[in-house]
């Protein structure tokens, strides 16, 4: 009963990384970026650069969680 528990929570948090890993914009913009880049204003890159720090910071610890829980699952019988 314990391990379905953990095994749901686990599916669970799988799922919320795979989310919050799409959420996140790309690092790299190549070529196109270096052409377009001056549309954006200071406000809106300030904002995109907290947004995807957050974002950074919760699949972090999200995936923290889901390796712990997987050694976790793995210890019980």
């Amino acid at each position: 009963m314990v391990k379905m528990i953990l095994t749901v929570l686990q599916v669970l948090l799988g799922l919320f990384l795979i989310v919050v890993v799409l959420l996140q914009e790309g690092k790299t913009s190549g070529l196109s970026g270096a052409i377009s880049g001056g549309a954006d204003t200071f406000l809106s890159k300030n904002k995109a650069k907290s947004w995807d720090a957050k974002l950074a910071r919760w699949t972090k610890w999200v995936a923290i969680a889901f390796v712990v829980l997987t050694f976790v699952i793995s210890l019980v019988k």
